[in-house]
């Protein structure tokens, strides 16, 4: 594989990422009109249930996957990729369809001991099916990525994107007058359907573009059992990791409820404040993940490809030029969540006041975007013990800070949002120190921190000064203009600092000529 290739990638993931972005902000901005925050409230309180039963259901077989078909493909062993393909769907096809089952049975219990509303029921059983099918795509999706095929994921994502927003909004424009909480089945059923839509392109993508074994190839499998560990001791850990991840997102939409209640909202005031959180706050917040989502994707193959051929040198590089991607398109989001966050929530969403919560998580966004790439570097290492090691602690700190900081009257969802943080900057400081100790990482201060810190100051001087001469006047040409400025600033003083290169361009240039 070319070293390059990771960087492509991951460019096409990105590209994919930044349209499905686009398309999900018309959507969240539409629907948060639509069914208002209680709506979307109610939605996130059973989504994260349902991605808790999800991750169980794949127990981080599609990371196992992308991971062992690089290690084959690196020895040219095309058999053997396909093999361990193959094992892994009819796994992932036999624990889907049985936690499925397991789910709509457990189903009243839930309802009964976990949902903090009990309008969520409906809601969540319509959301079920796509378990299944979003088990059985993500082998395929595996697949592709083991492969350093990155467009069969993209073109599946930005399609599955488009097909829930439409089916989505319409259904739940059809259910409206029946109540919010009919209208929030919308959103679960757009999800299915877009899932299932997704499922039918990645097969067909498979048949057409697997690799084909040549005749007369002489092969010995290794035993199934070996197979099988080599699967599961991969996958179980990253399931762990995940499981307390996804166990701790349902943790916050079960928790952060209540424990606004107890410092003295409405049942239906505390639904509302955290759909503001989930889906306006964090809906910002989670922007730039489309750049280290992306990253880690891809990272999660090159690096263990780097591995395979033994290029200590080669894994370094990498992860020195991810966190370095990483860390430079964070700052410029972080400075526009801190300046401008009612009027991002405000223009966008049409709740002024979420801006209040958003500009208190931005101080945790920095940590939150090194802490997913380096989280996909040391996976694709196949060190999935030590995120997960990580992220246990980093939680034991969050989850204290939920309970005792949100019942306070004076400081509600704000003690949320600094609890959240304060789990972000553990996870990140951890995952950090662990990559210096396996392989002699270490941030480069005046290249990664001080000349992009510069800049983002440089741009926050901009965007400030722009928001005292416009916000009386308009709030949307404050926006665009502040944006757009600040921006710009942040590039050039970035540029005119060493912090990015004219080979940095040619370099992508170069990258994107020998593809095309």
């Amino acid at each position: 594989m070319s070293r390059q290739s990771f960087v492509y990638g991951a460019l096409i993931l990105l590209a994919a990422s930044f349209i499905n972005r686009i398309i999900g902000f018309i959507y969240q901005m539409i629907l948060i009109r639509l069914i208002k925050p209680e709506g979307i409230g109610l939605f996130n309180m059973v989504f994260p249930v349902y991605v808790l039963v999800l991750v169980l259901a794949t127990m981080g077989i599609p990371v196992a996957i992308a991971k062992l078909v690089a290690e084959e493909m690196a020895k040219n062993n095309i058999r053997g990729a396909n093999r361990i393909f193959k094992i892994c769907l009819s796994i992932l096809i036999v624990s889907s369809t049985s936690f499925t089952i397991l789910l709509v049975l457990a189903s009243p219990l839930l309802l009964k001991y976990v949902f903090p509303n009990p309008k969520v029921y409906y809601l969540f059983l319509c959301l079920v099916p796509a378990v299944i099918v979003v088990s059985i795509c993500s082998a395929f999706r595996g697949y592709f990525q083991g492969l350093q095929q990155m467009a069969p994921t993209a073109i599946t994502q930005t399609l599955e994107q488009l097909v829930r927003v439409i089916a989505g909004l319409t259904i739940a424009y059809l259910l409206l007058p029946r109540g919010v909480e009919y209208a929030a089945i919308g959103v679960s059923l757009g999800v299915v359907i877009g899932e299932f839509t997704g499922c039918l392109t990645m097969i067909y993508l498979y048949f057409s573009r697997r690799q084909r074994v040549p005749k007369g190839t002489n092969w010995m499998p290794e035993p199934f059992i070996n197979s099988c560990s080599r699967i599961f001791s991969l996958g179980i850990p990253i399931t762990l990791s995940r499981f307390v991840s996804t166990l701790l997102m349902s943790a916050d939409a079960i928790l952060i409820p209540r424990r606004l209640q107890e410092a003295g909202f409405s049942l239906n005031e505390a639904t509302s404040i955290y759909g503001q959180l989930a889906g306006i706050a964090e809906t910002l917040l989670f922007t730039p993940t489309m750049i280290t989502i992306a990253l880690a994707t891809a990272l999660v193959p090159a690096i263990s490809d780097a591995l395979a051929l033994q290029n200590r040198h080669l894994v370094l590089t990498r992860t020195s030029k991810a966190l370095r991607i990483t860390i430079g398109a964070g700052l410029p989001c972080v400075v526009a969540f801190i300046l401008l966050p009612r009027e991002l929530c405000g223009v966008l969403f049409g709740y002024a006041d979420a801006g209040i919560i958003l500009g208190s998580l931005a101080f945790g966004g920095p940590f939150l975007y090194f802490q997913q790439t380096t989280t996909g570097i040391l996976q694709g290492m196949g060190e999935a013990v030590k995120p997960f090691k990580n992220l246990v602690i980093a939680s034991v700190f969050k989850i204290l800070g939920l309970y005792y900081l949100t019942a306070v009257p004076s400081l509600g969802i704000l003690g949320s949002a600094l609890a959240l943080n304060v789990g972000y900057l553990v996870m990140a400081l951890l995952n950090y120190l662990d990559l210096r100790m396996l392989i002699g990482y270490r941030i480069n201060l005046s290249h990664d921190i001080i000349k992009p810190g510069l800049a983002a100051i440089g741009m926050a001087v901009s965007v400030w000064q722009i928001k005292l001469l416009l916000l009386p006047y308009s709030a949307l040409l404050t926006l665009v203009i502040a944006l757009t400025t600040g921006c710009l600033v942040y590039l050039i003083l970035l540029f005119l600092l060493g912090g990015i290169h004219r080979k940095d361009f040619r370099h992508i240039k170069d990258l994107i000529s020998q593809r095309f």
